[in-house]
């Protein structure tokens, strides 16, 4: 069946702009349409880099009523202030991570969609690829029995000495876990489901940092954000999960994801990729062993979840990247923050149904059959 192609503009034209437009060619349902920045050189350089037929302002992009989605790029701090303004045009929205910086503004842009028949989407779009989907495909087979607990980590020493522009990383909507947690959380959720409640310790280790990298080495940032961040979680289903994120740790030799079932464990790949390794250990065995992966995209994949959208545009089909998962990941994240604050677990009320997992034997390039 043939479907018509969804025009798409992209709104922010910094360093991840350039792999979503590389890998949309070959994406057969997306039509890259135009792409706008506040600085004009830098979406003209884009442009001219990928083909783009366009470079233009912001507002231009979302007056052009050809295109239906806008692929937000921007820095955290501006994805609800550029998603409203996407939903007010009449065009559906899909955010880079995280979906907003406060859940407010993230209700706000779920509700206006939902008055003006959009969709909302937001990265990440890894939990799509092979690596997870095949750990997706052996839980609901059974290969682990019922999970009963999970861990995750994602532990490092910040940006400063390898971004170019790494303060926002130290800022309100920064942090390892509002950086890097969406994956890791999305990861969980699209495995195991949605989660009850959470409680969590967080700190400032280094109050100052001092950025390495050029062009600006030498500056000195302030800190406003907890860089060790430690939760644990209560799934709807009765499994437990513990999670660290940090940017104050040298060196550590943990897994990235695992998953402990009554008849197994999981070895979950990183989820800030596409691909594996996926290893699974049963009982009584001495070594953990690889399974092959069973779905498509195992290379860089980013363009899955803007794809999927497009797809529920003209079908109708639930999303998988969707607004209402990216709000219970963005819920989960500040509860940890609360929770730690606070002293006390925090009950959410912003539960989502887990994502359908891709079918197997797609064809490249699409993602229904």
């Amino acid at each position: 069946m043939s479907i018509k192609k969804v025009k798409v503009g992209v709104v922010g034209c910094g360093n991840i702009s350039s792999v979503y437009l590389r890998d949309f060619k070959w994406l057969d349902i997306l039509d890259i349409a135009a792409c706008a920045d506040l600085i004009p050189e830098r979406a003209q350089a884009r442009a001219t880099e990928f083909g783009v037929p366009r470079a233009c302002s912001v507002q231009d992009l979302l007056a052009d009523p050809a295109i239906e989605i806008v692929l937000n790029l921007t820095i955290p701090i501006a994805h609800a202030e550029v998603g409203l303004a996407a939903l007010q045009a009449g065009k559906s929205v899909y955010n880079e991570k995280p979906l907003a910086i406060s859940r407010e503004d993230g209700r706000k842009m779920l509700e206006l969609a939902r008055a003006k028949g959009l969709l909302v989407g937001c990265a990440p779009d890894t939990f799509m690829g092979a690596g997870l989907q095949t750990c997706r495909k052996l839980i609901d087979e059974g290969a682990i029995g019922t999970p009963v607990a999970a861990t995750a980590f994602m532990m490092g020493h910040g940006h400063e000495s390898w971004h170019p522009d790494p303060e926002f990383y130290y800022k309100t909507g920064g942090g390892p876990m509002f950086d890097m947690g969406p994956y890791y959380l999305t990861a969980l959720v699209s495995l195991i489901g949605p989660v009850r409640r959470v409680t969590g310790s967080t700190r400032i280790t280094f109050p100052e940092r001092t950025i390495t990298s050029q062009p600006k080495r030498g500056t000195v940032i302030k800190v406003d954000v907890p860089t060790h961040v430690a939760g644990v979680m209560d799934f709807e289903n009765g499994a437990i999960g513990s999670i660290i994120t940090s940017f104050d740790v040298w060196n550590h030799r943990l897994p990235h994801i695992e998953i402990y079932g009554t008849e197994g464990s999981l070895g979950v790949p990183d989820p800030n990729g596409f691909g594996g390794p996926v290893l699974l250990r049963k009982p009584g065995e001495k070594e953990w062993a690889p399974v092959p992966l069973s779905h498509l995209y195992s290379e860089q994949s980013r363009g899955l979840g803007v794809a999927d959208m497009a797809y529920a545009l003209r079908t109708g089909r639930p999303q998988r990247a969707s607004g209402a998962l990216a709000f219970h990941v963005l819920d989960i994240m500040h509860a940890f923050h609360d929770a730690a604050r606070e002293g006390r677990h925090i009950e959410l009320s912003s539960g989502v149904a887990r994502p359908a997992p891709l079918p197997t034997g797609l064809e490249y390039g699409k993602l229904d059959e």
